[in-house]
């Protein structure tokens, strides 16, 4: 009980991205802009969706819930690294560490269950276009967002819960940007094999669950593809969830490469987690938008640079 005692309140050291004085200014000048992009893009995208009626569809709320999504995942990880740059204490209290893993599993793990909710809102609308209004109804909508926060919470609470659990002792310096499971549990004063498996079988089982629904969606739309006749009908239905699968890949890829393995840290493991906490929240606003010309109309629109449809007088 005294161990654990120590453990609670003790303090790390974030070792962050690089060690020299001018490269941290220069990643400080770098994520500073970055952050600022994936404030600003999220921000708008959710904007237009909420103002813009013509976008008040399951498939633009889901972006729009994404987009809120992408906003706070970043947050809870870029502000500590962009402090920590420029900081000559890089400390974090373990209250602090254990509280930010718990945000960046629970909105981690939501964003899972919302790109795994976005496959299967896509499958129904090609595969069941005549019934879509009525599967995919507004208040049915507002509750598949809400079961994904919930599984989202749940999730988060129990890898905070068990993460906490283990002793640390020695030297607390963690070689990462944030606090994680991995990097928290190569600390531990001793192997707790019980402790990691609990901890890799909640994450293991959340991704091959969203993996199977993902899978079978898009096996679905695939099948209904290409029974359509007309080459023209074919692109179309391909091109509405073209978008949705580059996201889900440069989501879950790095996702699957850091959390479905044992505890263990590798070199390439700050560079990956770049790629899905920083470069994921900046691409999807740009992926989006780049690909449907009703958003960015809507995003002209709402900016003053496109003039609303004429009122049409009887």
């Amino acid at each position: 009980m005294e161990s654990g005692n120590r453990s609670s309140e003790s303090e790390f050291t974030l070792l962050g991205l690089a060690n020299t004085s001018w490269l941290q200014v220069v990643f400080f000048a770098t994520f500073l802009l970055l952050y600022l992009l994936i404030f600003l893009g999220n921000l708008l995208i959710t904007l237009t969706v909420y103002l813009e009626p013509r976008l008040h569809s399951p498939m633009y709320f889901f972006l729009s819930c994404l987009s809120v999504l992408d906003l706070c995942y970043s947050t809870v990880t870029l502000p500590e690294m962009l402090v920590n740059l420029l900081s000559v204490n890089k400390n974090i209290s373990f209250h602090q560490c254990i509280a930010q893993l718990f945000f960046l599993h629970f909105f981690g793990g939501t964003e899972c269950f919302l790109l795994t909710l976005m496959a299967y809102d896509r499958y129904v609308a090609i595969s069941n276009p005549l019934h879509y209004n009525q599967l995919m109804n507004t208040g049915r909508c507002c509750w598949l967002v809400a079961f994904t926060w919930v599984a989202g919470f749940m999730h988060s609470f129990l890898q905070a819960t068990l993460t906490a659990k283990v002793t640390f002792c020695g030297l607390k310096i963690i070689d990462h940007f944030f606090c994680d499971v991995h990097p928290l549990l190569a600390l531990a004063c001793s192997r707790e094999y019980l402790l990691e498996v609990m901890i890799l079988a909640n994450s293991g089982t959340i991704s091959l669950a969203c993996f199977v629904v993902l899978l079978a969606s898009y096996l679905g739309i695939g099948v209904t593809i290409l029974r359509i006749n007309s080459e023209h009908g074919r692109r179309k239905a391909f091109s509405t969830c073209a978008t949705h699968l580059l996201v889900v890949t440069l989501f879950f890829g790095p996702c699957v490469f850091i959390y479905m393995r044992p505890a263990v840290n590798y070199p390439a493991d700050k560079v990956v987690s770049v790629l899905y906490t920083v470069l994921t929240p900046l691409l999807n606003p740009v992926i989006y938008t780049l690909r449907n010309q009703e958003v960015k109309t809507s995003m002209r629109r709402l900016c003053g640079y496109a003039k609303p449809p004429a009122n049409v007088h009887g």
